[in-house]
């Protein structure tokens, strides 16, 4: 040990303040944006001809349900079209999907084994975007189940200043403890971004959910200069749409525009999803926002660093990592508390704080990993 009021005890002390004050005013921007929203409750929905676009790879045990689940939707059927787009399944999913349709305005496309070979997912979206009617493109994913007000929800949050739109998507409610943490922190991760919406700094999205006017879309250059990362065809594009263009970015904050998809069934899938995810933050564009969102992840490295700083130099940091985490778990119960009065009603708290014990190690780690190593996603082995 070390004396209590050293030199370098008060730098590190001082240092971990200000990375909790930096993340507490984003937590903050978060609940100041989630009060800014506004419920898309009317009945004006855009002219404009839409098509939503359904990649799929290998989803032979979700593909019948994801087509019932779009065949079940009231919106005009001349007004919209269907687009699933395979993108190179290996499993029985195509066969399944082109026998069952019922419904005209459902098409299935194959992306070319040739076309932009390491763009994966995004590739399949871009596919159909390129063989799309519509003026409007709506994304969501094959594993994914929707209200049958779904996609008249999630239009009438558009009007003439609207580029895009991101729709809240939460887990499917099951019983094992394993499958409630990732729907608590799931639903933190979308409370988020709709946050982050509201408060005008679009940051993060998923494309399961979201919609957008394709002359926008090929204003800010669609996935260009994307085309090389596996993922990003959500939060990348809406980043550009606001960064780039005189449209603005809507969270439509309405119920029966929630999209529910499964958790992950294993540690290891939620580790590989957990990796993707994070190998994008590098490449937003906003070098600010890389910056904030380093210093957010050196705050969760801190609270590791604390707690062995307080056996290896002073008992002082205990008391700065107890001063963090009190702070950390008043603001953010209090963002799942505002998105279950507002969006997410059957969002269960009472896991919360075995979630949070459990989230500071996995984003250390998810962070490292996601930076520098590759990662499994629909059975392929994907390069960073």
């Amino acid at each position: 040990m070390v004396n209590d009021f050293s030199p370098l005890i008060l730098i590190l002390l001082f240092g971990f303040l200000l990375l909790l004050v930096h993340y507490l005013a984003f937590l903050f921007r978060i609940i100041r944006g989630l009060k800014n929203l506004k419920s898309t409750s009317g009945d004006v929905l855009p002219h404009e001809f839409i098509s939503v676009i359904i990649p799929f790879r290998n989803e032979e045990e979700n593909i019948l349900s994801s087509l019932k689940s779009i065949e079940s939707q009231i919106y005009p059927e001349n007004k919209f079209e269907v687009i699933y787009v395979n993108d190179s399944s290996e499993d029985n999913s195509l066969n399944l999907l082109s026998t069952n349709i019922k419904r005209k305005n459902i098409r299935v496309l194959t992306v070319p084994n040739d076309y932009s070979i390491n763009a994966h997912k995004k590739k399949a979206v871009r596919y159909g975007i390129e063989n799309a009617r519509g003026q409007i493109i709506v994304t969501t994913d094959a594993d994914c189940l929707h209200d049958e007000e779904w996609l008249i929800s999630l239009l009438q949050c558009f009007n003439s200043v609207t580029g895009f739109i991101s729709g809240p998507v939460e887990f499917f409610s099951e019983k094992n403890l394993f499958s409630k943490f990732q729907k608590l922190e799931f639903a933190g991760l979308v409370l988020c971004g709709a946050g982050l919406i509201g408060s005008g700094h679009p940051t993060i999205c998923n494309a399961a959910n979201t919609a957008y006017k394709k002359k926008v879309f090929d204003e800010v250059g669609g996935f260009k200069d994307q085309m090389n990362l596996s993922s990003g065809d959500d939060e990348l594009l809406m980043q550009k749409i606001a960064k780039d263009s005189d449209f603005k970015v809507k969270f439509c904050l309405n119920k029966s525009a929630v999209v529910k998809t499964n958790s992950n069934r294993t540690v290891g899938d939620f580790y590989q999803q957990r990796k993707r995810w994070a190998s994008k933050g590098l490449f937003y564009s906003d070098r600010n926002l890389v910056m904030k969102l380093i210093l957010i992840y050196l705050f969760y490295v801190g609270l590791i660093a604390q707690i062995i700083f307080s056996f290896l130099l002073s008992p002082l940091f205990i008391l700065s990592l107890i001063l963090s985490i009190i702070f950390k778990l008043i603001f953010e119960f209090h963002i799942l508390s505002i998105g279950r009065k507002i969006i997410f009603n059957n969002l269960a708290l009472n896991q919360f704080i075995l979630a949070e014990i459990i989230q500071i190690p996995y984003i250390v780690f998810a962070g490292v990993v996601g930076a520098f190593g590759n990662y499994l996603w629909k059975e392929r082995k994907i390069k960073r």
